[in-house]
Formats: structure tokens, C-alpha cells, sequence
């Protein structure tokens, strides 16, 4: 059974903010000594990093979902919550990291590169943090952020300098064994590599890496055999080499016919038109390979491509190949750009852009924006304070106004996020108020107010005109006055 897993789907989740605290300061002789309520911490993050050391998807095979550590809420006496433990996984070098629909999110090359592929949710304010000069105690805080929750799909892409491609049991698993330490399995009897393996050569001062993929058969490209599973780690490659069997016993094939498929393969996926080639004529130290060889060669050179006949078994021809395998790859090394500095991209957003929308669906006003949005996530509804603040800042940020004009009535429903409310027309958007009792917002202790003075003013007129035809009906009553 094999342990090489180049290709997983990861189900990822960032920390929880943590909550932020509504305290009150009490000490003796100071009953009241205003708001002291802690932020909540930021939660943890989720971040890949590529390291030398692991050469496989494996774990994340075992282990699909992920999660990093919450934040802490928020205390009194301004004790802020704890960070989020970060979740570092360490990933093969060529990893690729993409959403399910194949949209590429990192390509991770290098040892020591990072993509933070979810970010923590941000910590809630404590009351100390809301309070100005015109809310000196906030009887209220705000709630954690949720942190971001994805799949992707990790997908290894073998970082190799030579790609060795070719039919099975071509001897591409022997030929790196002994161009390099690897050690593939290697039998007397036919049979496939089932997964890449990778050997460093080592050529005077050169050194590079060679990739052996395993064996291609025709209809590869469209999902035969395992090529289509294992052509992806050829895609780096500076240089392909055909490893062609010139001892098989197979009677319908021959070295030229084996590169010719293998070649169609090659188009059928893609990408690779670019690359040089080399052809290796391997096992020449069978008879009938050695005059096979010497037949096929000025064919195949014909094509512009460096024929090597070579024998993995006796070592010959092997010295002259890594030298041209070594040139080939130290010209491509210089004919790369050099590496860009890190430049840090700024896009300032449209003048006109108010960072949120609206928009009627089935007859509901839905606003979409991140703030909005992000607002309403942290939010207290059971808090009437808290409404009272979120209302303010909708108000300030336009979403009120934008309602109105894409014709939104008093009552309408309105969607933010996951909630669904009726609106309600703020009668002092975008001003500060000041909040009376906590927990409580006076504009909604107003309201009821004023609906109680215009009941006591009608039931005081009604009385006036029950009394009109009444004796002392001149006479008024100074207790409903007041």
C-alpha cells in the first residue's frame, strides 16, 4: 500500500473572535468609575508553509479538517482576551492551493513560503473602547467575529530540474537509482512505479533534481492508467526525457512508435511543447537492444533531439547523459529573469464606491457590504443600546439613505447578512446621541414618550368636551395637568 498522497481536499477553519465585555468599574468610594470592559482577542489564523522536510500530502489525508484556536473573550478592568492560536501546516514544496472549482488561490515554491489560506475573526470592543465623549458608559459590547471557513484542494506539483517519461518498465525507476541516492522499488518481473519519485544528481558543480513519473500508457491524458493522476509533476521541469525500452519482447512496439505516443500524450495534456528533449535508449546491454538502438538512433536524431544509448544495469553511457542532462539545465537556470523584489500593490477604492449595495430580491432589501455586514455579526439584538449603535452607524454609512432611495417604506423588510428585520427610520441618524439607562437607547424611550403624552392630551381634550354641557364646565382639573 502506498503513502504518497499528492492530491487532498482540506476543509479549514480559522478561530472565533472572542466577545468583548460590558463592565463597570466598582471600587470602594467609587461606585460608578465608568466603563472598563476588555476587547475580545483576534482568532487564529490558518497558514501554510512550505517546508523541505515533507514530501507528501499525507497527513492532511488522515486529517481533512483543521481548525485554529478561538480568541478569549474580553474581562473587566480593561483585560483584553487572549489571541487566537495560529495553525501552522507544513506543506510539500509545489504545492498548489486551489478552490473546488479549480480557481488557483497560491502556487507555494520555495522553501520557507506562507499563504494564509483563512484569517481569524476579529476580537469584539469592550465597552471601554466604545465610550466617548458623548457615550461615557456604553452598556453594551460587541460580539466576536467568526472566523472565515473554506475547502480547498491541495494539489502537489513535484518541483524537479528532469522529468523521466516514458512506457512502463521502460527503466526510468533504475536509471535514477543509479544517477542518484534514490532508491525506487525495482523487480525483475514487469510491472509500474505507483508514485513519483525524486533523486538528486550531483555532476561536477552542477546540481539538480530528477523527477521519475509513473509509466505512461496510451490514453493517458484522458484518464488511463495513472498518468493523468501523475503528469502534473513533470509540469516544472526544465528538461524531458524519453527512457524507451529497446529489449522489450512487446512484437507492437519500437522505440520510435513508444516516443510517438508518448509524445501525443504529452500534447493531449498540455504545457509542455516548450520543453527540450532528450531520448535515452536504455538497456543496451541486452544484444538485441544494442543493434535496435543503433538502428532507431539517426531516426530519432533526425528530429533534433540528443539520443544517450545507455545501460542502468552496467553503468554504460551514464557519465556522458548527466553532463548533457547537467548543461541543459544550467542553461535553462540562465535563461530565467531574475527574481522581482516584493512589491506591494494599493488599489484606493472609486470615490464614488460607498463599500456596500442594494438590491430587491422577492420583494426583501438586501444589503450587501462588508462592514454592513460585519456590523451586524457583532451586534447584540437583545441589547436595545446595541441597536441603537448599530442603527447610528448604518445611518452614518449611507445605508439608510440608499434605502429610501431605491424605495424602501417604513416596515419594508431588510436583510443584513443572515438577519432579516423591518426597518425603522432612525429620527436622529448619523448624530451621536447619548444613551439614558444601560442597556437601554432613549430614542426608543422617546418614542414611547411621546405616545403617552399624545394619549393623556386625548383623553384630556375628550374630557373637556364630556364637560362642556356639565355645570362647572369652565373649571379645569389641575391634576391632569401634570
Amino acid at each position: 500500500m502506498t503513502t504518497f498522497v499528492d492530491r487532498v481536499v482540506l476543509y479549514v477553519q480559522a478561530g472565533d473572535g472572542g466577545h468583548g465585555c460590558a463592565s463597570i468599574l466598582r471600587e470602594k468610594f467609587r461606585p460608578f468609575g465608568g466603563p472598563d470592559g476588555g476587547d475580545g482577542g483576534p482568532g487564529g489564523d490558518v497558514t501554510l508553509v512550505v517546508d523541505p522536510g515533507v514530501h507528501t500530502l499525507l497527513d492532511f489525508h488522515f486529517r481533512p479538517h483543521v481548525k485554529a484556536g478561538n480568541g478569549k473573550g474580553g474581562q473587566g478592568n480593561n483585560r483584553d482576551g487572549a489571541d487566537g492560536t495560529d495553525l501552522v501546516l507544513r506543506v510539500p514544496d509545489g504545492t498548489v492551493v486551489q478552490t473546488p472549482d479549480g480557481e488557483v488561490l497560491a502556487d507555494l515554491v520555495g522553501a520557507g513560503t506562507t499563504f494564509v489560506v483563512a484569517h481569524g475573526g476579529r476580537g469584539g470592543r469592550g465597552n471601554a473602547t466604545l465610550a466617548n465623549s458623548r457615550r461615557k458608559a456604553p452598556g453594551f459590547a460587541e460580539f466576536g467575529e467568526p472566523g472565515e471557513q473554506l475547502e480547498v484542494v491541495l494539489e502537489l506539483k513535484s518541483v524537479a530540474d528532469v522529468g523521466l517519461v516514458g512506457f512502463p518498465s521502460a527503466g526510468k525507476s533504475s536509471l535514477i537509482s543509479v544517477l542518484s541516492a534514490a532508491r525506487p522499488k525495482i523487480a525483475d518481473y514487469p510491472f509500474t512505479t505507483l508514485v513519483p519519485n525524486l533523486g538528486v544528481v550531483q555532476v561536477g558543480d552542477d546540481t539538480f533534481t530528477i523527477a521519475d513519473v509513473p509509466g505512461l500508457i496510451p490514453g493517458a491524458a484522458t484518464g488511463k492508467g495513472l498518468g493523468l493522476a501523475f503528469l502534473r509533476h513533470i509540469e516544472r521541469t526544465a528538461v524531458l526525457v524519453h527512457v524507451v525500452d529497446t529489449a522489450t519482447l512487446d512484437p507492437g512496439r519500437d522505440p520510435v512508435s513508444d516516443i510517438d505516443a508518448i509524445e501525443a500524450e504529452l500534447t493531449a495534456y498540455g504545457g509542455l511543447a516548450d520543453r527540450p528533449r532528450l531520448v535515452v535508449l536504455n538497456k543496451i546491454d541486452v544484444p538485441d537492444g544494442r543493434e535496435l538502438a543503433s538502428l532507431v538512433r539517426e531516426d530519432i536524431e533526425a528530429r533534433g533531439w540528443p539520443v544517450f544509448e545507455v545501460s542502468a544495469a552496467t553503468h554504460e553511457g551514464l557519465k556522458e547523459l548527466t553532463y548533457a542532462l547537467a548543461r541543459v539545465v544550467r542553461e535553462h537556470r540562465a535563461a530565467q529573469p531574475p527574481p522581482e523584489a516584493t512589491r506591494i500593490v494599493i488599489r484606493p477604492g472609486a470615490v464614488d464606491d460607498t463599500g456596500f449595495t442594494v438590491a430587491v430580491e422577492d420583494d426583501v432589501y438586501v444589503v450587501r457590504g462588508a462592514r454592513p455586514e460585519r456590523w451586524v455579526r457583532q451586534t447584540n439584538f437583545a441589547n436595545d443600546e446595541a441597536i441603537g449603535y448599530l442603527a447610528d452607524r448604518l445611518a452614518r454609512l449611507g445605508v439608510e439613505e440608499a434605502l429610501a432611495k431605491a424605495g424602501a417604506e417604513p416596515g419594508a423588510p431588510v436583510r443584513i447578512g443572515d438577519r432579516e428585520f423591518d426597518w425603522q427610520p432612525t429620527v436622529y441618524a448619523g448624530h451621536e446621541f447619548t444613551p439614558g439607562n444601560r442597556g437601554t437607547d432613549y430614542r426608543l424611550a422617546e418614542t414611547q414618550t411621546r405616545a403617552s403624552a399624545a394619549e393623556r392630551l386625548a383623553a384630556r381634550k375628550a374630557r373637556r368636551v364630556r364637560s362642556a354641557d356639565e355645570p362647572g364646565a369652565d373649571q379645569t382639573d389641575d391634576a391632569d395637568e401634570w
